[in-house]
C-alpha cells in the first residue's frame, strides 16, 4: 500500500468517524429539550414497539435460513417461554430473550418439536 493510498483511507475513516460523532453530539443536545410524556415521543415508541413484534412475529411464522428447518411448535414454545420469564422477572428483557434461547435450544437438542 502506498503512502497516497494510505491517506486516503486514513480520510475516509476521519470523515466517517466525523459524520457519526456530529449526529451523536446533536443526538445528545437535542434530547435535553424533549419531553419524554410528549405524545410525538410516545408515538415513536409505540413505532419502534410495533416494528419490533412485528420482526419477532416474522422470525417466528415465516422464518427463514436455519430458522425455517425447525419447527414452529419449538419456535411458539420459546417464545412462550420467553414472555412468561419476562412477565415472572420484573420485566427485565434480558431475562426473557435468555429463557427463550435457552428453551428453544433445548428443545432442538431434544428434537422433540
Amino acid at each position: 500500500m502506498s503512502h497516497a493510498d494510505a491517506g486516503i483511507y486514513l480520510a475516509l475513516l476521519i470523515a466517517g468517524l466525523a459524520v457519526t460523532y456530529v449526529w451523536r453530539l446533536a443526538g445528545v443536545v437535542l434530547v435535553r429539550r424533549i419531553d419524554p410524556h410528549s405524545p410525538i415521543l410516545q408515538w415513536v415508541r409505540a413505532v419502534a414497539t410495533a416494528l419490533v413484534a412485528a420482526l419477532v412475529a416474522r422470525m417466528i411464522f415465516f422464518p427463514t435460513g436455519l430458522l425455517a428447518h425447525t419447527g414452529l411448535p419449538a419456535r411458539l414454545t420459546a417464545m412462550a417461554c420467553g414472555i412468561l420469564v419476562w412477565r415472572l422477572a420484573a420485566r427485565r428483557i434480558e431475562a426473557g430473550v435468555a429463557a427463550a434461547v435457552a428453551a428453544f435450544l433445548i428443545l432442538q437438542a431434544l428434537g422433540s418439536l
